[in-house]
C-alpha cells in the first residue's frame, strides 16, 4: 500500500499524542526501586531477552509501574527483531485487525490508530487483517514513540546465579559482555523453550540443501520448476507452500498424517477475558485438559492462507501420508520419499514440523535447564489423559517464573527467571508469545516482577519512609499570639 505524504506527519502528531496521554495517567508511575551495584558494576532491575512485541510490551508495561533501570537484549540487528519481515511468510496476521496488547490499553498506541493515522480511516474500515509487515512498522514505531532500551547483536550465551543476583554473558559485535540483573524474562518468541524441529529420518539422512525448515531462510527463486515436498499441515507450511507456488515451483505437494485437516481453531474460543485473565488460577489437572485438548486439535490454516495455496492447479494435499523415510536419489540431485501410500519424488522439502519443547537445547538455558521443573515432574494425570508434549514443557509459578525440582538456592535463582515465551502456554494460556493473550499476560507479569522487587526491598522501603523529610505544610500564616499550647 502506498503512503500519503502526509503518513509521516500524522504518525509524529500521533506520537506527541500518545505521550501526552501517557502523562494524563502517569500517577504512581515514578521510579521507586533503588539503585544497586555489584563490585562497582550497575544492577539491572530487569533484562529482557527478545525485542519482538513480547519484550518491547513487557519493557513498556514495567516502566508504567515505576520500574525503569531495564534493558532489553535482541540477538538481531535492528529491523531483524521477530519473524514478521524474516522468517514469516504469510500475508497478514492470524488475529483479527481489532486485537490490542503492546499498547497496554492506551487508545493513541493501539494498532487501530497507528494504521489510521499512515493509511487512513477508511483504509481502516476496510481493511481485513493486518498485514506482517505492517505489524513490523507498528512494532517500530511504538518503540520509537516509548524510547524503549533496547541493544540490539547481544546473544545471550550464559547465565549464572552469584550472591543472589543473575550474572549474564552476552556475545556482541565488541566481544563477551557482562550484565548482572536482579530479574531476566525470556521473550524470545515461539522457540524460546527449545528448537525448532526437524525429524532426525531427515536431518540424518539428506543433505541440507536438499531441505529448509520454515523457519529458515529460503531462496525461493531456486525452486522455479522444481518439484517440493512439504510436510506438515499447519499454517507455516501452507505459507510456505504458496510462496513456492508463486514463485514458480512445477509443484507443491504438502503431506500430513491426519485424515483430514483441522476446521476449528480453538484459539478463537480462547479469545474471552475469562481464560485469557483467570486460566493460570484453575487446578492442574483441569489446565491440562484444556491444553490436551487444545494441542490435540491443532489449528487449521486460515482460511485465505488455504486458497492462497488450493488456486494453484499444481498443488496437491495428501491426507493420512506421514512420511516415513527419505533417501537421495539421481546422484544426490533429488530425494525419495516413502509414504503408506508409497513413494513420493521431489526436488526439495520444505519441513514444517514446528518446535520441541526442552529448554536443555538453548545454549544460553542448558546449565539451568536440569534444574526446572517441568510439568512431568510435577503432575501425574489420569489414565488415558497421557501427553508427552505437554509433558516436556516448563511448569511454571504464577508470575510465569521457573520452578525447581528441589529447593535450596536453586529455587532463589529460578524465582528471577520469568518465562514469557510458547512455552508457558500449559500452565499460563495465552500469555507469552501471542498477541491475543498479550493484554493480560504482559500485566502478570510486569505486575509479578514489581512485587516481588517491592518485598525484596520491603525493609529499605521502610527505612525511606522513616526517613521521609519532605514538608508538605511549608507557611504557616497565623499570628503568634493566636497559638495556643
Amino acid at each position: 500500500m502506498i503512503v500519503d505524504c502526509g503518513a509521516v506527519e500524522r504518525l509524529e502528531a500521533l506520537s506527541a499524542r500518545a505521550l501526552a496521554d501517557l502523562e494524563k495517567i502517569a500517577y504512581a508511575s515514578g521510579e521507586w526501586s533503588f539503585p544497586l551495584e555489584y563490585e562497582g558494576q550497575p544492577v539491572l532491575d530487569v533484562a529482557i531477552i527478545g525485542a519482538g512485541q513480547g519484550g518491547l510490551a513487557t519493557a513498556f508495561a514495567l516502566r508504567r509501574l515505576g520500574i525503569r533501570n531495564v534493558c532489553i537484549f535482541e540477538r538481531a540487528s535492528e529491523g531483524g527483531e521477530g519473524p514478521w519481515t524474516t522468517f514469516a511468510r504469510m500475508i497478514t496476521l492470524r488475529t483479527p485487525k481489532h486485537v490490542t496488547g503492546p499498547d497496554l490499553g492506551v487508545p493513541s498506541l493501539t494498532p487501530q490508530s497507528w494504521y489510521e493515522a499512515r493509511y487512513g480511516h477508511d483504509a481502516w474500515q476496510s481493511l481485513g487483517k493486518i498485514s506482517r509487515q505492517d505489524w513490523q512498522f507498528y512494532l517500530d514505531w511504538l518503540r520509537k514513540t516509548l524510547t524503549l532500551p533496547v541493544k540490539y547483536e547481544h546473544r545471550l550465551s550464559d547465565v549464572s546465579w552469584e550472591e543472589g543476583l543473575l550474572h549474564l554473558t552476552f556475545e556482541s559485535a565488541e566481544g563477551l559482555k557482562k550484565v548482572i540483573a536482579r530479574k531476566m524474562v525470556l521473550a524470545t518468541g515461539i522457540d524460546g523453550g527449545g528448537e525448532w524441529f526437524v525429524p532426525k529420518f531427515i536431518s540424518s539422512q539428506i543433505s541440507p540443501a536438499l531441505y529448509a525448515h520454515t523457519h529458515q531462510e529460503i531462496d525461493f527463486s531456486t525452486l522455479v520448476g522444481k518439484r517440493v515436498g512439504v510436510l506438515g499441515a499447519g499454517a507455516s507450511a501452507f505459507d510456505n507452500a504458496a510462496t513456492a507456488l508463486e514463485e514458480g515451483a512445477a509443484s507443491v505437494e504438502l503431506s500430513f498424517r491426519r485424515k483430514e485437516l483441522p476446521k476449528i481453531n480453538p484459539y478463537r474460543w480462547m479469545e474471552n477475558a475469562g481464560f485469557l485473565a483467570h486460566f493460570s488460577a484453575l487446578p492442574d489437572v483441569t489446565r491440562w485438559r484444556f491444553m490436551r485438548h487444545i494441542y490435540e486439535s491443532n489449528q487449521p490454516p486460515p482460511q485465505d492462507t488455504f486458497w492462497r495455496c488450493r488456486k494453484h492447479a499444481n498443488f496437491s494435499l495428501l491426507a493420512g501420508s506421514p512420511w516415513l523415510s527419505v533417501k537421495s536419489i539421481n546422484g544426490g540431485q533429488s530425494v525419495a520419499v516413502e509414504t503408506p501410500h508409497g513413494v513420493r519424488e521431489y526436488d526439495f522439502l520444505i519441513i514444517g514440523t514446528g518446535f520441541t519443547v526442552d529448554l536443555a537445547l538453548r545454549p544460553e538455558m542448558s546449565a539451568i535447564a536440569p534444574k526446572i521443573a517441568r510439568w512431568g515432574d510435577r503432575f501425574v494425570p489420569p489414565q488415558g489423559e497421557e501427553n508427552a508434549l505437554l509433558s516436556s514443557h516448563p511448569y511454571l509459578g504464577s508470575k510465569f517464573e521457573f520452578l525447581p525440582l528441589s529447593g535450596g538456592e536453586d529455587s532463589e535463582m529460578l524465582a528471577s527467571i520469568h518465562n514469557f515465551t510458547f512455552a508457558a502456554t500449559p500452565s499460563m494460556g495465552l500469555g507469552g508469545s501471542s498477541i491475543s493473550g498479550m493484554r493480560f499476560g504482559v500485566d502478570r507479569l510486569a505486575r509479578g516482577i514489581a512485587e516481588d522487587l517491592f518485598v525484596q526491598d520491603g525493609e529499605m522501603h521502610l527505612e525511606d519512609l522513616l526517613h521521609y523529610d519532605t514538608p508538605e505544610l511549608v507557611s504557616l500564616d497565623v499570628p503568634e499570639e493566636n497559638w495556643t499550647v
